[in-house]
């Protein structure tokens, strides 16, 4: 009987072991609707910035690989309905702390140097969720330049690539 009643719960919230169910006003899925925002700045995803994008959530949140799924699939149905980004950081802006939110700055911009590269469409859109989650440019600029120095640690070729 217990076993009919997990099943139809679990039917009901369509979750897998393991995963669960972000509502739509997690903050947590706002940090990852924007990061596929960033992600698909350039118009092309490739392997490394996925799984980028995926290391730094997982180590974020200490989330298991059900959890992290599901909190992908939520930030990607936030993010293709979204029409701008107050949307998210309104989220973050009444649920993280100044730290955090300069954080996540790092973490934009460690996305946008997934692939080696960034360029203007990214640099706007970092810089605007940046503005708009009330974080200084001195702040952005200090963040790009530990992304940019993360990326020369794990690959020194990296400026050689762009």
């Amino acid at each position: 009987m217990w076993e009919k009643i997990q099943a139809f719960l679990k039917s009901l919230t369509g979750g897998d072991e393991g995963s669960q169910a972000f509502p739509a006003d997690d903050p947590r899925v706002a940090v990852a609707a924007l990061c596929i925002q960033v992600l698909r700045a350039d118009g092309i995803i490739d392997e490394t910035e996925r799984n980028r994008l995926e290391v730094l959530l997982k180590e974020q949140y200490s989330l298991n690989d059900g959890a992290l799924s599901a909190l992908l699939k939520a930030g990607e149905a936030a993010e293709s309905e979204a029409i701008d980004y107050y949307r998210f950081t309104s989220v973050i802006n009444r649920s993280l702390s100044e730290e955090e939110k300069t954080a996540l700055v790092g973490l934009l911009w460690d996305i946008t140097y997934a692939d080696g590269t960034r360029n203007e469409i990214e640099d706007h859109i970092v810089w605007r969720i940046t503005d708009l989650l009330g974080v200084s440019d001195r702040e952005r600029i200090v963040q790009r330049q530990g992304a940019e120095a993360r990326l020369k640690a794990e690959d020194p070729e990296w400026q050689k690539k762009e």
